[in-house]
């Protein structure tokens, strides 16, 4: 054929995306005997992760989204089917043997399936974009604790806007839901929860014009659409509102846009076997026209899309005469690849923070570390302190790699001591890598704490080229400060992304703090949302933007 791949990179497919869509059809097409890798940016599950509790899935009583979709992934496992943690840059899809591009090196296989999924939309109204982050959210597991006590409006008449409406009432004082329609779009049970809580009032037909404030979410206009009367609700003096947005998803289709015909939303047009107009190139889920997303739709569409794959690739081989093989000796479940979300998805779902998955997955990690370092802490006299002291103990007696340094008297004086507890990562000798976080590193941010040890130590996770160079040329001192919650999923990407960089170049230096324990900083920057990246310039000066951001986009930022 003439065509040139890595044969031991060589894949019958490869799946980009690692939710419930991805995760089935790695399952059917590994018990199929095909050899299949599933590349995933951010953490295995999808957005279903941060669902607290799903009950309509059928033979699953009740579980967490985490739980299903991790007892998804292991099921894929063990029929043989591959993962890795990275993001997808390109697809040549040209010949028979397709290529794609990641942050973590080439592949190559016969078929790609796109299950890339989809984000909240943003709904458009006046104030939306300025107030993001400072009142208007997203994400109701990520920032309802954010609006403890305040008025919390709630955009939406869909089953999230539902369910997120009665999860917000444990935070909020109250909660008024606007639906554009005359009633909610969702099933009848979810809708009457709502409806009948003590803590929810409903307004139908009904949609917001602007919102508005000071340096917080202070009011908000919204219009009745059959009478056209509009309405401006103001928060009680002193105190801000907060208004959650649930409206539906955006597909995650830019890397296909132009290879493959999409629709006017940017939604991936599919034939009947669910391959698109490029050839090789499947897709299932929430990146397909569909009337109805979930988890149930999701699965079946990929059962399907599998089965139809199979036959491409049978096809193919036939053609090519290749079989990719997978590695002869591999690994254990528990300690392959040992990424970011082998070990988010073991934290996640364990009591304890040291189960013998993470164990496992923590020795792969430490024994690639290339160099000793250094857990400095400064403690003050809080109750959280301990508990870090006691985790960074715990987490350094399983290497030789770590010691743990407690600072005296002097130093915890020097320090501001609305910063602490902390812990800084340092080299052996004490030099300081520009890594620290503020709090105790547990939830998702366990997952970022230890790729972060990973990348000081070296050699470091992969990483684009041109991103290396952008980050080593950043020629300023330039401090990055995540505000996280533990229980963000997308604040571990923005965390990490930080920490590369200050891996990479001394002038940078990348501090978290979970919000938690440091809630005059969410004051300070009226951080109502997150991750909240606040970026301070060597001449003092302060820019703060929200929303994950991966390593290229908080370059920019820096740039700015």
């Amino acid at each position: 054929m003439g065509e040139k791949y890595d044969e031991a990179r060589l894949y019958d497919a490869v799946i980009i995306g690692g939710g419930p869509a991805g995760l089935t059809a790695a399952l059917y097409l590994a018990r199929a005997r095909y050899r299949v890798l599933v590349v995933e940016r951010d953490r295995f599950g999808g957005q279903i992760t941060i669902t607290a509790s799903v009950v309509n899935y059928p033979g699953v009583l009740s579980a967490s989204g985490s739980e299903l979709t991790e007892t998804m992934r292991r099921q894929a496992e063990a029929f043989g089917a591959e993962f890795m943690l990275a993001e997808v840059t390109g697809l040549d899809l040209a010949g028979d043997v397709k290529r794609v591009s990641t942050t973590r090196g080439e592949v190559s296989c016969f078929a790609v399936l796109l299950a890339t999924g989809a984000s909240p939309r943003r709904l458009g109204f006046a104030g939306e974009d300025e107030f993001r982050g400072r009142g208007v959210a997203y994400c109701a597991t990520c920032d309802g604790e954010f609006f403890t006590g305040r008025e919390v409006f709630v955009v939406g008449g869909g089953f999230a806007a539902a369910e997120e409406s009665v999860f917000l009432t444990k935070y909020a004082r109250h909660v008024t839901v606007l639906v554009r329609g005359s009633d909610f779009s969702c099933a009848p049970a979810a809708a009457e929860e709502v409806k009948r809580h003590p803590k929810v009032d409903v307004l139908y037909n009904t949609e917001v014009v602007e919102a508005g404030g000071d340096d917080a979410l202070r009011h908000l206009r919204y219009r009745n659409n059959l009478t056209g009367e509009e309405t401006e609700f103001r928060a009680p003096e002193g105190e801000s509102l907060g208004v959650f947005v649930f409206v539906g998803y955006a597909p995650a289709t830019e890397l296909v846009r132009g290879i493959a015909e999409l629709d006017e939303h940017g939604y991936v047009l599919t034939d009947e076997h669910q391959m698109t107009s490029a050839d090789g190139l499947f897709a299932a889920g929430d990146v397909c026209v569909k009337t109805l997303r979930q988890v149930a739709t999701a699965v079946g569409q990929a059962a399907q899309t599998a089965t139809d794959m199979e036959r491409y690739l049978k096809a193919a081989q036939e053609r090519t005469g290749l079989v990719p093989q997978a590695p002869a000796s591999r690994p254990a479940p528990a300690a392959r690849d040992a990424g970011p979300a082998e070990l988010a998805a073991a934290v996640a779902e364990t009591a304890s923070l040291f189960s013998p998955d993470v164990l496992a997955q923590l020795d792969t990690v430490f024994s690639r570390m290339e160099r000793p370092l250094e857990l400095h802490l400064l403690l003050d006299d809080r109750p959280v302190a301990i508990e870090l002291k006691g985790y960074m103990d715990e987490l350094a007696a399983l290497t030789n790699k770590l010691t743990v340094t407690v600072a005296d008297a002097a130093e915890r004086a020097a320090a501001n001591p609305a910063e602490l507890p902390c812990v800084q990562v340092r080299t052996a000798d004490g030099t300081p890598t520009g890594l620290a976080f503020h709090g105790v590193p547990g939830g998702h941010e366990f997952t970022s704490f230890v790729l972060g040890l990973y990348n000081a130590a070296g050699p470091g996770q992969p990483i684009d080229a041109a991103d290396r160079s952008a980050a080593e040329a950043v020629a300023e001192k330039v401090d990055i400060r995540v505000l996280v919650s533990l229980s963000c999923t997308m604040c571990p990407e923005t965390v990490l992304s930080a920490q590369r960089i200050a891996s990479l170049n001394p002038r940078v230096t990348a501090e978290a703090f979970d919000v938690a324990h440091f809630p005059e900083l969410r004051d300070r920057y009226n951080a109502m949302s997150v991750p909240c990246v606040v970026i301070r310039h060597a001449d003092g000066h302060e820019h703060v933007t929200f929303g994950k951001k991966n390593l290229a986009q908080l370059l920019e930022e820096i740039a700015r």
